[in-house]
């Protein structure tokens, strides 16, 4: 547990703090922002955290405006496995949304996300939460703003941490 720090909340849930999350930038620019949400379940998710954003930093893709707090919570719908490691990240990036879905789905395959059966244990997950004030509808591929963001304690909660961003406004 070192470099962490964490608050334990009840019920085996925590919110818990790193040199990476939370995370704020002093030059990002504003041009397309989104809400990514960010999950794990499955091996050594804080470590994997900070790969994803030393990654994303280097393929320069999009620009980190700011990360959350990673919040430690139990799973939903399929119960039968550990708890959740949750995070967002506030990104600017000239990616129009399908390219942006075709990035994290890369970034889920670079780091070995296997899609077994719905709400499955997972290496990673990256969900666009919200892009711009823009509501999109490709299929059931990509839906934005994400379904039930608003009634997700794994969003709502690291979402509170990131209040007062720049650039937050953009999206909510």
């Amino acid at each position: 547990m070192s470099g962490y720090l964490y608050r334990f909340l009840k019920d085996g849930q925590a919110v818990i703090k790193s040199k990476l999350f939370p995370y704020y930038s002093t030059k990002s620019s504003c041009l397309n922002i989104a809400l990514i949400g960010v999950g794990c379940n499955l091996g050594d998710c804080r470590k994997r955290f900070n790969k994803l954003f030393f990654k994303i930093k280097k393929d320069g893709l999009i620009d980190i405006v700011a990360t959350s707090i990673i919040y430690k919570n139990p799973p939903f719908g399929y119960l039968n496995q550990p708890y959740f490691f949750n995070t967002l990240m506030l990104i600017s990036t000239k990616l129009q949304p399908m390219e942006l879905l075709r990035y994290l789905q890369h970034l889920e395959k670079y780091f070995k996300r296997k899609r077994e059966f719905k709400n499955s244990p997972r290496t990673l997950d990256l969900d666009i939460i919200l892009y711009q004030k823009r509501k999109i509808k490709k299929g059931s591929r990509l839906i934005v703003p994400h379904p039930h963001w608003q009634n997700r304690q794994s969003v709502l909660l690291p979402l509170e941490f990131l209040k007062g961003v720049k650039c937050l406004k953009r999206v909510l």
